[in-house]
Formats: structure tokens, C-alpha cells, sequence
């Protein structure tokens, strides 16, 4: 069941979430599968998995988010991790986008279900937000992207002032760090931290990567 691998994953990192957090992520899960029969939202399906790869993974980002701040998820497809960081902090504002219809109308389905406030979905490319959402968001994220550069020249118009990018990478984050940091200066930002860390249930190793504007010289 998926509470059991929650509970069970959420003691190994340390984690504590309330009953009624425990509930929202049972009611995701299980919206998740059902859809997830008809149309094409995730190839993860099995309840340890969601509970470890979507909802444990998304908790690890909210730790590195503050109360108040906004939010955008890039590529959320299933709402991934922006629904589960919006659970865990209701007073973050989160939007999120996506290209893929379906995968907006499921969150959407979601968000009414859990009564979720200051949860936007969109459908839309990210391209096409440079002219409503300009400078709008405190903190930018996404696991959608394989290269940084690519992440950050996509992101940096929408970054507020002070703001950083956080990208939830795999294990193989450190290969190419190198090269992207070439490309990252060239757009004016740079890594500012790289926070490795292990999930849980023995389900692999990942990395958030904090990426700012670089301070002029």
C-alpha cells in the first residue's frame, strides 16, 4: 500500500508529514493510477515507487523552499513535484506548466479534489510565459530538463530578482557539471550548491542543483 512505503520511506530520511498530508498523497497516488489507465502520465505505477519517486522525492525539494515563496514546476507532466510540494507547503504559492493537455486537466482534477489554494496549472510552453509571468518567480524548478544550460535559458526570464533554479537531476548530475558551467556563466548564472542525497527503499541516488545569477565583479 502506498501508505506503508511512505511511512516506511519517510522514517529513513528522517521526515515527518501530518495524517492529513498522508491522506492528500493516498488520494494523489490513486487519482494517479486511475488516470494514468487511459492516458499516458507516468511510466511509475507501483505504490512504492510513487511513494518514493514522485511524492518522497518532491518532499526533499520542499525542504529547500521557503513559506511564501512562488513557485514555478517546468515540464510537471503528472504534477510532479509540484503537487506534493504544494501539500506540504500550503502557504507556497506554485504554478505549474506544462505542453501536454491531459497532464494539465489531471492536476487540475487533483488540485479541486484536495482543495488545493494558490495551485495553478497551465497548459502551455514555458516559452510563451516570458509575456504574463516575467520576473514572477522566487524559485524555478523542473526534472524535465537533461542539460542545465538548456533549464536555465529557458527559466532565467521568469526569475525574480534574488531568486534560484533548483534541478532535480539523477545520479549522473556530476558528469558534464563541467561543461554546462561554461554555458551557465555565458548566460549569467552559475551552480551555487549541488545537495546529493539517497532515496529511500533503495530506489537510487539524486541531486538538487542550485543554480543563481552570478554576483558581478
Amino acid at each position: 500500500m502506498i501508505r506503508h512505503a511512505l511511512e516506511q520511506g519517510m522514517r529513513e530520511m528522517g521526515m515527518t508529514v501530518s495524517e492529513q498530508d498522508i491522506r492528500a498523497f493516498e488520494l494523489f497516488a490513486a487519482e494517479l493510477k486511475k488516470w494514468n489507465r487511459r492516458i499516458n502520465l507516468t511510466a511509475i505505477t507501483a505504490d512504492d515507487e510513487i511513494a518514493v519517486k514522485h511524492i518522497i522525492d518532491s518532499l526533499v525539494l520542499a525542504g529547500y523552499v521557503n513559506d511564501g515563496e512562488n513557485v514555478l514546476d517546468i515540464g510537471s507532466g503528472a504534477g510532479v513535484p509540484s503537487i506534493p510540494l504544494k501539500i506540504v507547503r500550503p502557504l507556497v504559492r506554485v504554478t505549474s506548466v506544462d505542453a501536454i493537455g491531459k497532464k494539465i486537466l489531471f492536476q487540475r482534477h487533483v488540485a479541486r479534489l484536495l482543495g488545493l489554494c494558490g495551485f495553478e496549472a497551465l497548459h502551455a510552453r514555458v516559452e510563451s510565459l516570458r509575456k504574463t509571468h516575467a520576473r514572477s518567480f522566487d524559485v524555478i524548478t523542473s526534472r524535465a530538463f537533461s542539460r542545465l544550460e538548456q533549464f536555465v535559458a529557458l527559466a532565467s526570464p521568469l526569475l525574480a530578482e534574488g531568486g534560484r533554479m533548483i534541478a532535480m537531476k539523477g545520479p549522473a548530475a556530476r558528469e558534464g557539471m563541467e561543461e554546462s558551467g561554461e554555458c551557465l556563466r555565458s548566460l549569467g548564472f552559475e551552480v551555487s550548491a549541488v545537495h546529493a542525497y539517497r532515496l529511500p527503499l533503495n530506489r537510487g541516488e539524486r541531486n538538487l542543483i542550485i543554480i543563481r545569477p552570478r554576483e558581478s565583479t
